[in-house]
């Protein structure tokens, strides 16, 4: 697959995209998102075992970098993915990431 090679201003977007998605509790909110559908804050607290503050803080930046929409419902305020690469984009790296274990797993196995 080629692509087109990108001037550097739009590389930075990209290291920025990257940056916001190297985060394990981000992640984790991503694919309970993926899995589960729309959540609140205090549902996300509860699956993630966190704090509040915590799952707030990580939406906010997931907000603001367009990965997640937030709909208002009443008092409450639930969370969604907007951004439809990053079912695709979880689903490459982490088949990448388990391929990569398997083969490791092969090879000491042999030893």
């Amino acid at each position: 697959m080629a692509t087109e090679h990108l001037p550097p201003p739009l590389l930075e977007h990209v290291a920025e995209r990257f940056r916001v998605l190297g985060d394990a509790t981000r992640l984790a909110i991503l694919r309970t998102l993926m899995d589960e559908g729309e959540r609140n804050v205090g549902e996300l607290v509860e699956r993630l075992h966190t704090t509040q503050a915590n799952v707030s803080k990580h939406l906010r930046v997931l907000l603001g970098e367009g990965i997640v929409a937030r709909r208002a419902a009443g008092t409450a305020a639930y969370y969604s993915i907007a951004d439809p690469s990053i079912p695709t984009l979880c689903d490459l790296v982490c088949n990448r990431l388990r391929e990569q274990k398997a083969e490791e797993a092969r090879i000491f196995s042999l030893s």
